[in-house]
């Protein structure tokens, strides 16, 4: 079987272990990384070639190879998302990685440039959009659709039948319960247990959210504590 050539943006921790995952556990060959021209410091990453984001399909056209963005959820995974869409504006498509790991049925819906990691167990009747990072030893429950652009660290249960919407991100062991709608850039916080519905950019630590007078705080910096 032929191996399919993708490119990995970045030269992050992240990036180092999609690669890691993409040689162990599929049939894609990686075969460069690439970044903005300002960050290239160095001519290889993990024994790849580097090259510049601005003139990649010169080098790679998109024809001939795929992307693969595995960035972080700083600003609420806006970054990430800007990555995606400057890629599809060059004409690429991106591949998802669904660990081998992972306990998934074949109904699976899953859109683009998705990194699933080990242990998550995702019941059947899923959706879930491009873009979306689920780290290790999640449960997605049954019916549930996740958006774009979603962040989910470890040990976080989405119970089943909830919507959750573009650019959320879930902080570790968090909870939602069963049929809860969780609204774009709402912010869950570790160990949080969510049992009614968010607003947009809403922020919950524990049971509760934040004030509103406390919104304003910089989600970046309120996201980097609720990971650890």
């Amino acid at each position: 079987m032929k191996k399919e050539k993708i490119i990995i943006f970045g030269n992050s921790q992240l990036a180092s272990l999609a690669h890691f995952y993409f040689n162990h556990d599929t049939c894609h060959e990686v075969v460069a990384f690439t970044l903005d021209k300002e960050w290239i410091t160095e001519d290889t990453f993990e024994g790849k070639p580097i090259v510049s984001f601005e003139t990649i399909e010169t080098t790679f056209p998109p024809s001939e190879y795929k992307l693969f963005a595995p960035m972080s959820f700083k600003k609420m995974s806006d970054n990430r998302k800007e990555k995606f869409y400057e890629g599809k504006r060059k004409g690429y498509n991106f591949v998802s990685y669904v660990s081998s790991k992972a306990t998934t049925w074949p109904d699976l819906d899953i859109g683009e440039n998705c990194f699933i990691f080990e242990d998550n167990t995702i019941q059947p009747y899923v959706k879930i959009g491009d873009n979306c990072v689920l780290w290790s030893g999640n449960h997605i429950g049954h019916h549930s659709t996740i958006g774009n652009h979603v962040f989910i660290t470890s040990h976080v249960v989405i119970s089943g039948c909830c919507n959750i919407k573009d650019s959320t991100f879930f902080g570790v062991n968090s909870t939602v319960r069963d049929e809860t709608v969780v609204e774009e850039y709402s912010l869950i916080g570790m160990g949080c247990i969510l049992t009614k519905d968010t607003s947009p950019g809403d922020i919950w630590f524990g049971a509760k959210p934040f004030k509103k007078e406390m919104k304003s705080q910089n989600i970046d910096s309120i996201s980097h504590k609720t990971n650890g």
